[in-house]
C-alpha cells in the first residue's frame, strides 16, 4: 500500500519577497513534513518598507484552481491566506463548502503590521458570514481581533470567546506583557482557553510570521495532532523560526522568519534556555 502526503492546500496570495504569502506557507508545510499545493489569490508587490499595490485575480479563475486539486486529490487540511475582496471570500467559501470533511485554518488578513485596513467592511463581513463557520481554526493577530470584534480587548480570555461563536477555535497572536508576547488559543470543542507565552525576540525580521506560523498549525492538523498539540507544535515551529531568521540580514524594514531552524539546532537553546 503507497504512502499518503500530509497535504495542506493553500488559497493565498503572491508576493515577491519570499517572506510572506504563499512564499512563506509553502516553506512553512515542507520545513514542518507537509506538502504544499496553491491556488492564487492575488499577487502582491511590495519591498520591505511597504505594501505597493495588490492585484486581485479573477474569481473563477480561484475557484477553478481550488476545484481542480480538491475534486482530483484532497488534502488533509485547507489554510486560507490573503482573500482581497467580498466577491473573492464568497467564491472560496463556496469551493471549501463542498468538502466538509477536510479542516480548515482560516487567517484573516484584514490589516497590516501597523492596523490599517487591507479590505473592505464588506470583505470583513464576508469572513464572518461565510468563512468563519466552515473554519476549524481562525488565526488572527492582536490588530486582526480587534477589527473583527469592533472594539479594543479588554480581556482576551473572554474576548477571544466572542470570535469562535461560528463554532470555529480561535488562536489570537501577540497580546504583549512583560517583556513576552502571548498566544491565546480557545479551543471550541472543550470550552478551553490555552495560554502559549514567549520571550520577546529583538528582530525586525517577522514578516509573514502569520503566513508561516497558521501554516505549520495546518501541516500538524493534515499529519493528524489534535488541535491543541497542532498548535503547540507550531508554536515551537515559529519560535525556532523567528529565533533563527533574527541572526539574517534582510533589506531596509521587515524581513523574513527562517523555516529552516533544524540546520541550527543550537538557536532554540541560545535564546530560550
Amino acid at each position: 500500500m503507497k504512502k499518503q502526503l500530509n497535504i495542506v492546500f493553500l488559497i493565498a496570495g503572491s508576493e515577491p519577497l519570499g517572506s510572506a504569502g504563499m512564499q512563506a506557507d509553502i516553506k512553512a508545510i515542507t520545513a514542518c513534513g507537509g506538502y504544499a499545493a496553491c491556488a492564487l489569490t492575488a499577487i502582491v508587490d511590495e519591498d520591505t518598507t511597504r505594501v505597493k499595490s495588490i492585484h486581485h485575480l479573477p474569481v473563477d479563475l480561484i475557484t477553478s484552481q481550488a476545484e481542480s486539486f480538491l475534486g482530483d486529490i484532497g488534502a488533509g487540511c485547507i489554510k486560507t491566506g490573503v482573500l482581497p475582496s467580498e466577491a473573492i471570500i464568497k467564491g472560496v467559501a463556496g469551493v471549501i463548502k463542498s468538502y466538509p470533511n477536510i479542516p480548515l485554518v482560516c487567517d484573516p488578513v484584514v490589516v497590516n503590521s501597523v492596523g490599517e485596513k487591507l479590505v473592505s467592511d464588506d470583505a470583513i463581513n464576508a469572513y464572518k458570514d461565510y468563512m468563519f463557520p466552515l473554519s476549524t481554526l481562525i488565526t488572527p493577530n492582536r490588530r486582526e481581533a480587534e477589527v473583527l470584534l469592533g472594539r479594543k480587548i479588554e480581556n482576551v480570555r473572554e474576548d477571544i470567546k466572542e470570535l469562535g461563536k461560528w463554532g470555529n477555535s480561535v488562536i489570537i497572536k501577540s497580546i504583549e506583557g512583560n517583556g513576552t508576547l502571548s498566544d491565546y488559543l480557545y479551543n471550541a470543542k472543550t470550552g478551553e482557553v490555552l495560554e502559549f507565552k514567549k520571550p520577546r525576540i529583538d528582530t525586525n525580521n517577522v514578516n509573514g510570521t502569520g503566513d508561516s506560523f497558521s501554516s505549520a498549525i495546518a501541516t500538524y492538523i493534515a499529519k493528524g495532532y489534535p488541535l491543541n498539540d497542532a498548535v503547540a507544535k507550531g508554536e515551537e515551529f515559529i519560535g525556532r523560526a523567528i529565533a533563527l531568521g533574527a541572526e539574517y540580514e534582510f533589506g531596509h524594514g521587515f524581513g523574513p522568519v527562517h523555516p529552516c531552524f533544524m540546520e541550527d539546532k543550537s538557536v532554540h537553546e541560545r535564546i530560550y534556555n
